[in-house]
């Protein structure tokens, strides 16, 4: 399995645009986690699998999804009614509710990936407006295979940021 994962654009259409143009044919599935500001009618979401965030002021998108791609359930949320600023544990509970083995948001705009529980949470950071320890914009790519999930994270000219990747067992 191998998807893309990106969240809070705020407005900037045109990177999704290029990232869904790049990974089209080299990704399973393309994620949003919240706050791109588009329409929920954007012809964009064709392409990629969205979510509601606290700027997202349309009652169209859902709050959370739920995705199976290959042999993994994937959960997805903006984080912002999850408390993510503060625990990881809501996120975690609502991944755990439907049998996730990976769970994406966003809100935060930090770029973080973490094993908790099982489950490998993921932010992909921000595209458009970072913050934390790595001020520039992120995205990431997620790889599993039988034995281990690797998340590599990739600045806006598509280069790795090896600093923020990480691998993890699926020993549970």
């Amino acid at each position: 399995m191998r998807v893309l994962v990106v969240s809070d654009s705020h407005g900037d259409r045109e990177i999704l645009v290029e990232l869904v143009e790049r990974y089209k044919d080299e990704v399973d599935q393309l994620f949003h986690c919240g706050d791109s500001e588009l329409e929920a009618s954007d012809s964009i979401w064709d392409s990629m699998m969205t979510v509601k965030g606290n700027m997202d002021f349309t009652n169209e998108y859902a709050l959370t999804q739920v995705a199976d791609v290959q042999n993994e359930r994937i959960f997805i949320a903006h984080g912002h009614r999850l408390d993510v600023n503060y625990t990881m544990q809501e996120l975690v509970y609502a991944a755990k509710e439907v049998d996730a083995t990976l769970a994406f948001y966003g809100h935060t705009h930090i770029a973080k990936i973490e094993k908790i529980d099982n489950i490998v949470v993921v932010n992909p950071g921000s595209i458009s407006e970072p913050r934390g320890r790595y001020s520039v914009p992120t995205y990431a790519i997620v790889e599993s295979n039988e034995h281990q999930i690797g998340v590599t994270y990739y600045n806006r000219t598509h280069r790795a940021i090896e600093d923020l990747s990480g691998h993890f067992s699926k020993n549970r």
